[in-house]
């Protein structure tokens, strides 16, 4: 019974990545017009922008066929975390909590990227003149899940 609580808390988490996500994309698009940052603090803009291709803008520009390439292997990746998450038993940690949120991230942007042809950022972090690229909350969770199960791996005992 415990393992299945689990397990439902964790599909859960990721929905809830997936809902944020969406729901903050369309806002971001309904109120903000392409490449206009609003500025909220001295170093932090919301900026309308697409990406075509993967992280930074990797292959934005190789034709479209990135598209299909980048889909399916999330689409991999989301079948893997799925069967990893529904293979953890009694995990005690911050493992489960890290792959839910690499999920929920990872179906935000495979969602955009099969509807919309590109991924919709709208985060921009900067100092100056230096502008960290452009992200999304599915972006947002993919990296916070990755320090959590590095986290859990080096930091946790087993």
């Amino acid at each position: 019974m415990r393992d299945s609580r689990r397990l439902f808390y964790t599909y859960c988490l990721s929905l809830v990545i997936l809902a944020l996500d969406q729901s903050s994309k369309k806002l971001v698009q309904k109120l903000l017009n392409y490449a206009e940052p609003i500025q909220l603090f001295s170093w932090f803009d919301l900026t309308l922008h697409y990406n075509r291709g993967a992280a930074f803008s990797i292959l934005s520009d190789a034709g479209g066929w990135q598209r299909w390439l980048l889909s399916a292997i999330a689409i991999i990746v989301s079948g893997i975390l799925i069967g990893w998450l529904y293979t953890l038993r009694s995990s005690k940690g911050i493992l489960p909590i890290g792959l839910s949120l690499i999920l929920g991230g990872a179906l935000g942007n495979v969602w955009d990227r099969i509807q919309l042809g590109y991924v919709v950022d709208f985060v921009s972090v900067h100092l100056n003149e230096w502008y960290f690229p452009t992200f999304n909350i599915a972006d947002a969770a993919i990296s916070i899940g990755v320090i959590l199960i590095l986290l859990d791996e080096f930091l946790v005992k087993k």
